[in-house]
Formats: C-alpha cells, sequence, structure tokens
C-alpha cells in the first residue's frame, strides 16, 4: 500500500532512481568484462576454447595455461626484474618527492617560484617528449660537462654508460623527477600546506631540527598523501612499458607481454605453430592475469585507506 502510493506521488523520484542504477550497472558491467573475461578465458581448456556452446561457464577448470604462461613469459625472472627495476625506484622517489614537497610547501628561499614553475612542466611535460636527450645522457653520464672535459683532456671517455642497468631508474627516482615525479610533490605539497604550523614550532621548541620534524612529526601526520602516492607510485612503476623497453635490456613483465607474438609460444614450449597459434591467446590472457592479480590485490588491501584519502589531498577531476 504504502509502495503504491510512493509510486503515485513521487514518479519523478522513481525515474530517476532506475536511471541511476541503469547507468551505474552499465558502468560496471563496462569496467569488470575485460577483466571477467581474462579470468574466464585463463581457465578454460583447449577444447572449451573452441567450443561455440562455451562462452562464460567453461566445463571444467583448467590450470594447464597458467603454468605454460610461467614458462612463456618467464614469470620468475620478468617478475623479479618488475620488482627489482621498478618497484625499488616507485619506494625511492615517494621517499624523495615527499622531502622535496616539505622543501617547497614550509621553507622560502630565493627561487622557490621558478622551482614550482618547473615543477608545474615536469607535470604537463611527458617522458615520450624528452627521451631522446634522457637516453643520450644515461648512455654517456656527466654531470654539467666535468667528466666530458676530463675526457678531452686525457683522450680516454670515461663517462658511464647506465642504460641498461637500474641506475637508470633509481637516480630520477632518488631526485624526485622520475615516473610522475611532478605529480608526486604536487600531491605531497597540497597536503602539507594545510598542515598547522604549531606542530612545527612545537617541536622547534623542543629542539627538533627540520629532519626531526619531517620524520616525526610531518610524516606521522600525513596519512593520506602517503596513501594516495604509494598506491598510484606502485601501480603506474609496475605498469611502465615505455621507460622499461627503451632503457633496459633484461624485460620486466609488461615488456614480456608488450612483447609477445606468433613465434613466442613456439620458441618456450617446443611445439609446432599451428599448435601454438591456437595456444596463443588463452596463454597471452593467463600473462595478463598474472600481470594485474598482485596489483588488484595490493588495491583491495589499500582500498578504503585510499577512498578515505584521495579527498583529503586536494585532488580534483
Amino acid at each position: 500500500m504504502k509502495k503504491s502510493i510512493f509510486l503515485k506521488k513521487y514518479p519523478a523520484a522513481i525515474l530517476i532512481r532506475v536511471v541511476r542504477y541503469l547507468f551505474f550497472i552499465s558502468l560496471s558491467y563496462v569496467l569488470l568484462y575485460p577483466f571477467l573475461y581474462i579470468i574466464v578465458n585463463s581457465v578454460k581448456s583447449f577444447s572449451d576454447a573452441y567450443d561455440a556452446t562455451v562462452t562464460w561457464a567453461p566445463k571444467s577448470i583448467y590450470l594447464g595455461n597458467i603454468v605454460s604462461a610461467f614458462k612463456v613469459f618467464d614469470i620468475k625472472n620478468t617478475a623479479l626484474n618488475s620488482f627489482v627495476y621498478e618497484i625499488v625506484s616507485a619506494v625511492l622517489q615517494f621517499c624523495s618527492c615527499a622531502v622535496a614537497a616539505y622543501g617547497l610547501a614550509r621553507f622560502n628561499f630565493r627561487g622557490k617560484r621558478v622551482m614550482m614553475g618547473l615543477l608545474i612542466v615536469n607535470i604537463l611535460v611527458p617522458a615520450m617528449m624528452i627521451i631522446t636527450p634522457s637516453y643520450v645522457n644515461y648512455s654517456h653520464m656527466d654531470f654539467l660537462g666535468v667528466l666530458g672535459l676530463i675526457s678531452k683532456l686525457t683522450g680516454h671517455d670515461i663517462r658511464p654508460n647506465l642504460v641498461g642497468t637500474p641506475l637508470v631508474f633509481y637516480l630520477p627516482s632518488l631526485l624526485g623527477v622520475g615516473l610522475k615525479g611532478g605529480l608526486f610533490i604536487y600531491i605531497f605539497n597540497q597536503f602539507f600546506k594545510g598542515l598547522p604550523k604549531e606542530l612545527e614550532e612545537a617541536a622547534w621548541i623542543d629542539g627538533a631540527g627540520a629532519w626531526k620534524t619531517f620524520l616525526r612529526i610531518i610524516i606521522p601526520s600525513s596519512g593520506p598523501p602517503i596513501i594516495t602516492v604509494s598506491l598510484f607510485s606502485i601501480i603506474w612503476h609496475w605498469n611502465d612499458l615505455f621507460l622499461a623497453q627503451m632503457y633496459m635490456n633484461e624485460p620486466t613483465l609488461a615488456v614480456a607481454l608488450n612483447n609477445f607474438n606468433a613465434n613466442t609460444t613456439t620458441e618456450a614450449l617446443g611445439l609446432d605453430m599451428q599448435m601454438s597459434s591456437m595456444l596463443d591467446v588463452p596463454i597471452l590472457l593467463s600473462g595478463c592475469l598474472l600481470f594485474i592479480l598482485p596489483m588488484i590485490v595490493f588495491y583491495l588491501i589499500m582500498q578504503k585507506k585510499f577512498m578515505a584519502s584521495i579527498a583529503t589531498v586536494g585532488i580534483v577531476g
């Protein structure tokens, strides 16, 4: 009785609610469909994969594709490379960006406005636009031309080649100019500006210096940007393809997936071309599942804290 009265009295509200549910259901389908497609086709057997009657519900769960993906993509080594090159860089960049942002937010020094302008430029200019000078710089690493001048005087090129070593990731991360470094500094900077200065003044009265104040007062009070930046940094570094492919000789897992072709399965499993071509799609999808699974688990662990923090750090749009 109450429902019928509500329907007659508030038809517009009912329509809006229906449209809202349809919108979110459709959006959820668009977002979840690729992931569900990967999962289902990764556990399909060979017969199910080419059975027209089997679409979403495999007749049996087959894990052989995942086992084959471990061999085809050399998961043991490529995943280790991803951790060594990318995740370590993400942690280093998280630390350096926090320090740089605190300096910009709390200290006044000559050239601060210029530094803020360069920070915006770092955010706006993509890595692809500066990849050529960056590659040349890392292949003949020098600082202000000092080593180049010594090389001319001695006749021997002493400039080290860093391409193919983890230093091409570690050095920019340590200096806060690595992958998305400008954005991370901006996020930290926006939060640090909103912290009450009385916290630092009380620490200074107790005899704490800048570093001690930063480590003992600022960092423990900065949960929201720490969660946000750590999540973004780790996921974006893990997904990095362009820089890893340009600089490194040993592939990361992202590079291994990108370089997958018709001959990859044949060479890894020792199968003929016809058989390997039939297994290419299930094995590739299994590799994609193994690639995104660690980040999904990481995000699920951090989700509640991330959703609570993203509204605090001044990210809009």
